[in-house]
């Protein structure tokens, strides 16, 4: 039995937003795969929670989305 990887898990290719309860310090990251269902999480969530829009990974790398901040 030999100890567990430290090497950070790449994320999947999809769109990314974590949510937050409001004024906390950590959320969950929820991915989408077309960037209209983001949107729609985006309206889900932002009411009851913070929403940050984190951007959309691509080939284990993550890009900032156009047209949203």
């Amino acid at each position: 039995m030999g100890r567990p990887s430290t090497k950070p898990k790449d994320l999947r290719d999809g769109y990314y937003i974590e949510v937050r309860n409001k004024n906390k310090s950590s959320g969950v990251k929820i991915r989408r795969d077309t960037k209209e269902q983001l949107l729609l999480a985006i309206e889900e969530y932002k009411d009851i929670k913070d929403v940050i829009i984190l951007g959309r990974s691509k080939n284990g790398k993550m890009e900032d989305i156009p047209g949203l901040s």
